[in-house]
């Protein structure tokens, strides 16, 4: 029942604060993890050195944060580590943060204004933006609402009712040493290589489950069909099923070429039905804080179907 109050908490904070402008702890992470990695990887290219440095790495950034917040579990007491546990999870989702950048993109977009458009979905993507048309604006945007959906909101959710605090801190450090550490280039090759299949690890079931609870949300029966066909061809193990059922239970088009500054890349199809547009974009955020809904109500119901089971004994 706690975690399930945690929970709620959380999904509340996230509605009426929103994603914190100033002092975002995921900030100062970020600035401790540049900080490790210009100091040892000082020689990248060399694959064995590398790949334990860049493990060495993580555990520098991410073992000290979860001994300090087991620490401050024995500190607190039931209350206070319950508003605790809440706050944490506040700060690791990002749920009215993706809808606002999301609705950025939509607006511009319905608006005509694709300049803009193309400033608001170069915020959350890393593709050129500058050679993107209406439709590749649309698709970069409704792949980024889906994928962070997984990311950025249920995985963070799952691990929290998995593992507590230290799950979901371990989760949300190691994406984001993905993020900062996963590029496939020289420098990064290798070093981060130890973050990126963590968090390959890490995310596995709750992407599956993402995928499951978009399915659910829209058409089931395509999604599934997605997901099974062409998710396999997606170069990410975990970006593949949520994107194929995601737009497999919209009814859209997604995938296919996209510019980056590496040069086009040529990408699977995803999904099937009508081309992605400002509307669709306003679909994928409506799947994902639907999809919040539906996991919070869930868990109401398994919390008080425990509660009478453990009443009635």
């Amino acid at each position: 029942m706690f975690a399930v109050i945690a929970c709620s908490i959380a999904v509340l904070l996230d509605r009426w604060l929103g994603e914190p402008r100033r002092w975002h702890p995921l900030v100062g992470f970020g600035r401790v993890a540049a900080f490790v990695e210009q100091s040892l990887n000082r020689q990248p290219g060399r694959r064995g050195r590398s790949i334990l440095l860049g493990l060495s790495g993580l555990l520098i950034t991410v073992v000290p944060v979860l001994v300090a917040a087991e620490l401050l579990r024995w500190m607190l007491g039931g209350w206070e580590y319950l508003l605790f546990q809440a706050v944490v999870l506040y700060f690791a989702m990002s749920i009215r943060g993706l809808t606002e950048h999301g609705k950025a993109v939509a607006d511009a977009l319905h608006g005509g204004n694709l300049e803009n458009a193309q400033e608001q979905v170069g915020r959350i993507v890393s593709r050129n933006a500058a050679e993107l048309d209406e439709n590749g604006i649309a698709v970069a945007a409704t792949e980024s609402m889906l994928e962070n959906g997984a990311d950025a909101v249920f995985a963070s959710l799952f691990w929290f009712l998995v593992a507590g605090v230290p799950g979901v801190l371990l989760h949300r450090l190691v994406n984001t040493l993905d993020a900062m550490w996963g590029y496939r280039n020289e420098r990064y090759l290798y070093f981060g290589r130890a973050a990126a299949k963590l968090d390959d690890v890490l995310n596995w079931i709750p992407a599956r489950l993402t995928a499951l609870t978009y399915g659910v949300l829209g058409n089931f029966r395509r999604a599934l069909r997605c997901w099974r066909q062409q998710a396999p061809a997606w170069d990410s193990p975990n970006a593949g099923p949520v994107m194929a059922a995601g737009a497999g239970a919209l009814g859209v088009e997604l995938g296919g070429p996209a510019p980056y500054g590496s040069g086009l890349k040529q990408r699977p199809v995803l999904g099937e039905g009508a081309e992605a547009s400002a509307d669709t974009i306003g679909a994928a955020i409506q799947l994902v804080n639907r999809g919040v809904w539906l996991w919070l109500g869930l868990l109401a119901v398994v919390a008080i179907a425990g509660w009478f089971t453990a009443g009635a004994n």
